[in-house]
């Protein structure tokens, strides 16, 4: 195995765990992320109040003024828009640091995809008023509503997670990582997607910006960001030389 050359650095937000107890326990957050898990949420749903705050501006004053302000109502569709999707990316961010367990199937669902159910919320009521609004003519219906449908579109898709994390998964994670090394340790790069069993597998040793290495914890590996274990698992441990060699059977002894 080739010595990589970057500076390896080591993550240690909290103490990192015996082999013996990742095995036998389910995943936990670290303290960290925890704390940055609310704190994102926390921001999230400041945004969102704000998205449906709006959205009760334009329709009980900019719908009921006549003429209504078209470009108003657009530029509220849009802030509407950026507030619904800052939102979403970071209550995405709070579940990477923080995930729910598939077990509990109803919080599973609404924690995942909360970010596009208040986008439904925050656009839907809006954009039914304006097609309903007797003090706008069709050519304007037409501009804001669909203005507001495609803003919609895109809000919902950045609000909708297609493969949501779980507990369940970081917790196959760790126990995957400990049954391949025999200890909770794994390696990232800051510009990496994705975290790996050593510092000289090849993936970690690409050209990255700030030419380190982390290392800590499968907790601390999400904490900093990355959402998964890299699929080149059974490459890796060649790489890392915890690929043992096939047992040899032994020749069958002669009978006497």
């Amino acid at each position: 195995m080739a010595k990589s050359d970057k500076k390896v650095v080591r993550v240690e937000s909290t103490p990192a765990s015996k082999a013996e107890e990742a095995r036998e326990s389910n995943w936990k957050p670290t303290p960290e992320a925890k704390s940055k898990a609310i704190g994102f949420r926390v921001i999230a749903g400041v945004l969102w109040l704000l998205a449906i705050g709006t959205e009760a501006f334009a329709i009980f004053w900019v719908l009921r003024q006549n003429p209504v302000n078209l470009i108003l109502l657009i530029v509220l569709l849009v802030v509407i828009g950026a507030l619904a999707v800052g939102g979403s990316l970071l209550w995405k961010q709070a579940n990477r640091l923080d995930p729910a367990s598939r077990n509990d199937k109803v919080r599973f669902f609404v924690q995942n995809q909360l970010g596009a159910i208040i986008t439904i919320i925050a656009f839907l009521p809006l954009i039914i008023m304006i097609f309903l609004n007797k003090d706008m003519d069709g050519k304007q219906k037409g501009i804001a509503g669909a203005i507001g449908i495609v803003l919609l579109l895109v809000a919902g898709y950045f609000g909708t997670s297609i493969n949501p994390p779980s507990t369940e998964q970081y917790t196959a994670e760790t126990q995957q990582v400990v049954e391949i090394t025999g200890q909770n340790l794994v390696f990232w790069t800051k510009s990496g997607n994705v975290f790996h069993l050593c510092q000289d597998a090849s993936a970690v040793n690409l050209d990255s910006a700030d030419n380190t290495i982390y290392s800590g914890t499968v907790a601390e590996a999400h904490a900093a960001g990355k959402p998964r274990l890299t699929l080149q698992v059974e490459q890796e441990k060649k790489q890392c030389g915890f690929d043992t060699a096939a047992e040899v059977t032994p020749e069958p002894t002669p009978t006497p």
